[in-house]
């Protein structure tokens, strides 16, 4: 259980002191934003004060995190540019929390249109994670019993993968079955992937060439050490970040279009 402390109110202010300091949404500086990624521990330090100093509930940042990876992939790929006549999309989710954010954008997704297909091989005893599986169950989205080591099946069957398996959590050095062969066959389908918040199998803190190459990244909060190295299509979904805590470590958020939750690096 997590202790609860009272903690100083602050008047809100804007996360930049004029217009001229905050980055434009088309210019390269974004791709700086990167310089100010994220290691491990200070991503689970943010985690930890939303939770106990700002009163966030975990299932609310989960929600919130979903809801934005669903809003990313029809950004990525918009329903008429799908190649297969069925928007079918194969979500796999891990056992953590990266899991539970897969298994909110697949039900966002079908909200949206799109024909989601679960792949959850290891369900959690958590009271959370259970409630997103029946939420999911109850929109009739279909849960995978096994994943096909045939590739080909894959590529013929969807028109993307949604890797939600690893998060900053995983130690990347020890990934046990079935994750791992799981990774194996990720590596070789060519229907692109989707990544959540990481590549499954990178090394949260650095450059790495270890795990899935996926064609989009939908970094949460902020980008982690590994974002360095990814050249695709990448998105940050991090607007929801009070302003205390942007301080308090530096972050230099580029500015959101419109009322986007999510915005293009």
């Amino acid at each position: 259980p997590i202790d609860y402390y009272p903690v100083q109110t602050h008047q809100r202010q804007p996360s930049y002191s004029s217009p001229q300091a905050r980055p434009s949404i088309t210019d390269n500086s974004l791709h700086l934003s990167l310089s100010l990624s994220f290691n491990k521990v200070e991503t689970a330090a943010i985690e930890t004060e939303l939770l106990r100093d700002y009163r966030f509930g975990q299932q609310q940042l989960i929600e919130i995190w979903g809801h934005a990876c669903a809003i990313a992939i029809t950004k990525a790929f918009p329903l008429t540019s799908l190649a297969k006549k069925q928007p079918t999309v194969l979500v796999v989710c891990g056992p953590d929390q990266n899991g539970s954010i897969g298994l909110v954008c697949a039900r966002h997704l079908r909200i949206f249109e799109y024909e989601p297909t679960i792949y959850y091989p290891k369900r959690t005893p958590n009271t959370i994670h259970q409630d997103f599986t029946v939420q999911c169950e109850k929109m009739d989205i279909p849960f995978l019993s096994y994943l096909p080591t045939e590739v080909q099946l894959i590529n013929d069957a969807y028109n993307l993968v949604i890797d939600a398996i690893l998060g900053p959590e995983t130690d990347h050095t020890d990934v046990k079955e079935p994750y791992a062969g799981i990774l194996v066959t990720l590596k070789q389908v060519k229907i692109p992937i989707a990544s959540v918040d990481m590549p499954s199998g990178w090394d949260v803190d650095q450059v790495t060439s270890d795990g899935i190459n996926p064609d989009v990244l939908i970094s949460l909060t902020a980008p982690k050490k590994c974002a360095t190295s990814f050249s695709g299509k990448h998105f940050l979904a991090g607007r929801f970040l009070p302003y205390d805590i942007q301080k308090k470590y530096d972050l230099n958020l580029p500015e959101y279009p419109g009322t986007d939750c999510l915005i293009e690096l």
